[in-house]
C-alpha cells in the first residue's frame, strides 16, 4: 500500500526528493526559518533600541525601551577615546586594505604566470606552507619588537599584508583570463606593468571587491594582535576600546553629556559603543554585494 501511494505521488522516472514538498512540510521550514531569523534579528536591535534607551528606562531594566535618548551617543563622543578608536580602525582598514590587496594582486599575477617567471612555483609553495604552519606567538612579538614597530599601527597590517588563501583565488582569477588578450597586448607593445595596471586589474574588479571586502573586515576586526603589540591607548582600534569599555567594564574617560548632569547608564553606553563598532563595516556590504558570488566563484574555481 505504502509503495502504491509512493508511485502515485511522483512521476515514473522521478525521484522522490525531486517531488514538491507537501503543505505540512513547507509550513515546518518557515516556521523553523521564521524562529532563525528572529533569533539572529533580535539581539541587533535590542541592541540598538538599548543603545537610544532613555536613562530612566536603562536604569529600570526594562526588556525593551519604549522612551529614547541620545545621551549615550553624546556621552561617547563628548569622551573622545570612542571617537579616537574609531578614527584608528578606519586608518588601519583603509590603509591595510589597499596595501594588501596591491601586494597580494601583483604577488598572484606572477604566480599565475608560472612559464615567464622564474621560481615561481617555488614561491607558490612557500606561500602555501603558511596555510598551514605559523610561527607562533612568542617568535612573532619578538620579531615585532626586533623590527621596531611595537606601539606602532604597521605592527598591525605588515605581519598580515598578503592573505595566501586570498592570493590562490585571485591567482586562480588572473589565470582565468583570456591569454589571447594579453598576448595581444604585448604585440602592441604594453609592458608587464601596463598589462597589469590596464588590463588585468579593470577586469578583476569582482574578485578584488570581494577579497577587499575580507581583508577589510580581518583590519576592522582586529584585536589580538592590538592587544599583543600596542600599549598605547591612544592607538588602540576600536575592537580594543570594546574589549576596554564593555567587556572588562571599565568606565569610558570623560564619557558626561554636561557637566552639570550625571552619566548615561553603563548599558547604554555599552550598547552604543557595539553599535558604533558594528555599523560601519556593515554599511560597506550592500555597495560590494553584486560582486560577491560572482567574484568568489570565478576565483575559486577554475576549469
Amino acid at each position: 500500500m505504502a509503495a502504491t501511494t509512493m508511485a502515485r505521488r511522483h512521476k515514473p522516472g522521478r525521484p522522490p526528493w525531486v517531488a514538491p514538498p507537501s503543505r505540512t512540510v513547507q509550513a515546518v521550514k518557515a516556521v523553523v526559518i521564521a524562529l532563525i531569523v528572529i533569533t539572529m534579528i533580535y539581539p541587533l536591535v535590542y541592541v540598538i533600541a538599548m543603545s537610544f534607551a532613555s536613562p530612566s528606562q536603562a536604569r529600570a531594566g526594562v526588556v525593551f525601551p519604549t522612551e529614547y535618548s541620545l545621551d549615550a551617543y553624546r556621552a561617547i563622543f563628548n569622551g573622545g577615546t570612542v571617537t579616537q578608536g574609531l578614527m584608528n580602525s578606519v586608518y588601519l582598514t583603509v590603509v591595510g586594505t589597499l596595501l594588501s590587496l596591491a601586494a597580494t594582486s601583483m604577488l598572484a599575477w606572477g604566480l599565475a604566470r608560472t612559464r615567464q617567471v622564474p621560481g615561481a612555483k617555488v614561491v607558490l609553495v612557500m606561500v602555501l606552507a603558511t596555510m598551514f604552519f605559523s610561527a607562533g606567538i612568542i617568535p612573532n612579538f619578538l620579531l615585532i619588537k626586533y623590527l621596531g614597530l611595537l606601539d606602532s599601527t604597521w605592527s598591525l597590517i605588515i605581519p598580515g599584508l598578503i592573505s595566501a588563501f586570498n592570493m590562490i583565488v585571485i591567482r586562480n582569477f588572473f589565470q582565468g583570463l583570456p591569454e589571447e588578450l594579453i598576448e595581444a597586448a604585448r604585440i602592441d607593445g604594453a609592458g608587464e606593468w601596463r598589462i597589469f595596471l590596464q588590463i588585468v586589474l579593470p577586469l578583476s574588479k569582482p574578485v578584488l571587491a570581494v577579497m577587499g571586502l575580507f581583508y577589510a573586515v580581518g583590519y576592522w576586526n582586529t584585536y589580538f594582535n592590538a592587544l599583543l603589540y600596542i600599549n598605547d591607548s591612544e592607538k588602540w582600534p576600536i575592537q580594543v576600546v570594546l574589549q576596554q569599555y564593555v567587556l572588562a567594564g571599565v568606565a569610558i574617560p570623560g564619557a558626561v553629556v554636561s557637566p552639570d548632569q550625571p552619566p548615561p547608564p553603563g548599558v547604554t553606553l555599552q550598547m552604543a559603543v557595539i553599535v558604533l563598532a558594528t555599523v560601519p563595516i556593515l554599511i560597506v556590504y550592500p555597495f560590494l554585494q553584486r560582486y560577491f558570488t560572482k567574484g568568489v566563484l570565478t576565483g575559486a574555481i577554475k576549469g
